[in-house]
């Protein structure tokens, strides 16, 4: 797929997932063969006035290049900036959100907000175009009506203001995450436009990501919830596309070191104490559907070191892998 003069090495992309998709978790999905990484979305304000935390958040490493980085705002001459932040950082495109749909990013007149303004949508666009010379792409939702009227006129609005690429979650803005994406409009979108569009949107599984690049024709496959705890659905994908029959889930031992990688990873990335606290929940997220998962949860809630992390993920290995039993954490 190429985007702009950025090629990727397949059709796969994951989504940018606030709060998850920060690098130990792009990292992840890179080792396990994704084309293209996300940021989490990320505040053109935050960028622009230096706070830290949002800084951290464009921290890389050229393992998972090409990487997008996100960012959503409403003031145009902001987000141009932001944008030359995230093109001076080393990113390689830069992503605008026009899909979030959270209350409070709502009030701030940003991610979906944007797709009932096209004449702000508009300014926002050929702002940032100017901004940077990276290739520019946007993410965006049905609407907020099922038609798929709005989308459609945002996406030709986007290719007209010289946007690269868009990548099309078709739920409304309402919808959250209920109910069934409606992949004609990505369909639609994918007909009336000229520049590469990718489909996101119900994509569990590797068959349906298949599904997906048939139905509509769409040039790449997001994949967001399903890749998390599982990053080797990436993996799982390419091999169906290449005609290698994938495995249904990474299996007990993949899982094991991944949970391995991620917690050195994130506390390289946020510091022990930070990333340990995450740990007590996302480290749950590798064992859903394993043997003794409960088990392990029970036992990683309080964990407050890294060794102690690394110790409990040795002695859960154990009681599932048997080459592992006898191995010192």
């Amino acid at each position: 797929m190429k985007i702009g003069s950025i090629e990727t090495d397949n059709f796969t992309v994951l989504a940018p997932l606030a709060g998850i998709t920060n690098l130990p978790m792009r990292r992840l999905a890179k080792r396990a063969g994704c084309g293209l990484v996300n940021s989490e979305m990320i505040s053109s304000n935050g960028l622009v006035y230096g706070s830290g935390k949002t800084e951290l958040l464009l921290d890389s490493t050229p393992e998972e290049k090409p990487l997008s980085v996100q960012i959503f705002g409403s003031n145009p001459q902001i987000m141009a900036d932001a944008a030359r932040i995230v093109q001076d950082s080393g990113a390689d495109i830069v992503d605008i959100n026009f899909g979030c749909s959270v209350k409070k990013i709502l009030k701030s007149n940003s991610g979906s907000a944007l797709m009932k303004d096209p004449p702000l949508a508009r300014r926002i666009l050929e702002s940032v175009r100017r901004a940077v010379s990276i290739p520019l792409t946007i993410k965006i939702r049905s609407g907020w009506e099922p038609s798929g009227k709005q989308a459609l006129q945002i996406a030709r609005l986007a290719e007209d203001c010289g946007v690269n690429a868009i990548s099309v979650h078709p739920r409304t803005a309402t919808q959250g995450f209920r109910g069934t994406a409606d992949w004609s409009i990505i369909s639609a979108i994918k007909k009336a436009l000229t520049i590469p569009v990718i489909g996101n949107g119900d994509v569990t599984v590797p068959t349906e990501a298949l599904r997906m690049l048939s139905e509509t024709g769409c040039d790449g496959v997001m994949v967001g919830r399903a890749a998390i705890g599982n990053p080797m659905i990436f993996d799982e994908i390419l091999a169906l596309a290449h005609g290698r029959p994938p495995k249904k889930v990474a299996d007990d031992a993949q899982r094991i070191e991944m949970m391995l990688g991620y917690l050195h990873d994130s506390v390289r990335y946020l510091g022990e104490k930070t990333a340990c606290r995450m740990m007590r929940s996302r480290l749950c997220w590798f064992v859903k559907g394993m043997r003794n998962a409960g088990q392990f949860r029970n036992a990683i809630r309080f964990v407050a070191s890294e060794k102690e992390a690394r110790q409990l993920i040795r002695q859960y290995a154990g009681t599932i892998l048997p080459s592992a039993r006898n191995t010192e954490p």
